[in-house]
């Protein structure tokens, strides 16, 4: 396969460097914004360098055979709704967009052209929660009454990038929002949110918050809360623990949790902690490109379409409601149900 790869920063690098030793791919071709930036990926990984542009025309080197979509948030849609036009098969990194009419646009042209959107929800791909999720599903923790997920990143990102990010709850905690869903198999009816600012400045000046959490209620009656901070020094901490009548059972819980117990003879602090995201998901995150691979070359189901995507982000939406408006916010409320 050609693969072409638009987005050439941190994750891009990183979904460069995936799919350039992936065996599925005979070529990659690499586009930036920034073409110096795109080159540099090129030379780390074997690919061609080319323009965003002829990623859709096919000038120089031949139209991909499918897109993966990791430029800067505000170009996902319109880049998505290209390759919807094209016929692309497109991945795209989380979110769609950052408010529900852009997202709702880009989904009516994928579904328009009757094209192939998978988002990069790579907590789905995870070992661990994937075995929570059999869990649930066979029934061995019982009927389940309580989720606890957990977000913490060690350090805050940069200031230019808070005013971009859609703020805490739809940049992190749609993380959570989405694999809560995909665990339980259960929809949000009701979310209740708050959230601190009371870190860094820079937070304030962007109207965001360092520090949230929420509490949600499942159609089923299963209570949920997810927390999220980007100030946990102590490390990168994504957990996620499910408690049913029958037993308990965590995600996330190893020898690299950034986590201390204070009790005598429980464990000390872990000599490596996660350092991030990349180093905690770096598995899953191959997973879902050989996922999409596969779904390419239909050879596999669509493990997260692009309505996936849109749930998430409506719970992510509800919780800033209730954030700004001090109140209970059903599901119903939000649109594109």
């Amino acid at each position: 396969m050609r693969i072409g790869l638009i987005g050439t920063g941190r994750i891009g690098t990183f979904h460069a460097e995936v799919l350039s030793r992936h065996p599925a791919v005979e070529s990659l071709l690499v586009a930036d914004a920034d073409p110096e930036r795109a080159a540099v990926a090129a030379t780390r990984t074997g690919a061609a360098a080319v323009t965003v542009d002829a990623m859709f025309t096919g000038e120089g080197h031949g139209l991909p055979d499918a897109l993966v979509i990791c430029s800067a948030t505000a170009a996902h849609a319109p880049l998505i709704a290209r390759a919807a036009r094209a016929g692309l098969p497109a991945f795209c990194e989380k979110p769609i967009a950052l408010d529900l009419p852009g997202t709702l646009g880009a989904l009516a042209e994928v579904e328009a052209a009757g094209s192939i959107l998978q988002l990069g929800f790579m907590r789905r791909f995870d070992a661990g929660y994937a075995e929570a999720r059999a869990a649930v599903r066979d029934g061995r923790l019982g009927r389940l009454h309580t989720v606890r997920a957990v977000t913490s990143d060690p350090a805050p990102p940069p200031a230019d990038y808070l005013p971009l990010s859609g703020g805490l709850y739809r940049d992190c905690l749609v993380h959570d929002f989405d694999i809560l869903r995909w665990v339980t198999g259960r929809e949000v009816r009701e979310v209740y949110a708050t959230g601190s600012d009371a870190g860094p400045a820079m937070f304030r000046e962007a109207g965001d918050v360092d520090t949230a959490a929420a509490l949600l209620t499942l159609d089923d009656g299963t209570l949920a809360t997810a927390t999220a901070t980007r100030c946990n020094g102590a490390g990168y901490d994504v957990r996620m623990e499910l408690a049913g009548e029958l037993d308990q059972l965590a995600v996330g819980l190893d020898d690299r949790t950034p986590l201390t117990s204070a009790e005598p003879e429980g464990p000390g602090t872990p000599p490596k902690p996660w350092p991030g995201f990349l180093e905690r998901f770096a598995p899953a995150y191959e997973a879902e490109l050989d996922a999409f691979l596969r779904v390419a070359r239909g050879k596999l189901t669509n493990p997260c379409d692009g309505r996936e995507a849109l749930h998430a982000l409506r719970i992510a939406e509800a919780c800033e409601i209730s954030r700004r408006e001090r109140r209970p916010v059903a599901m119903r409320e939000i649109p594109g149900g």
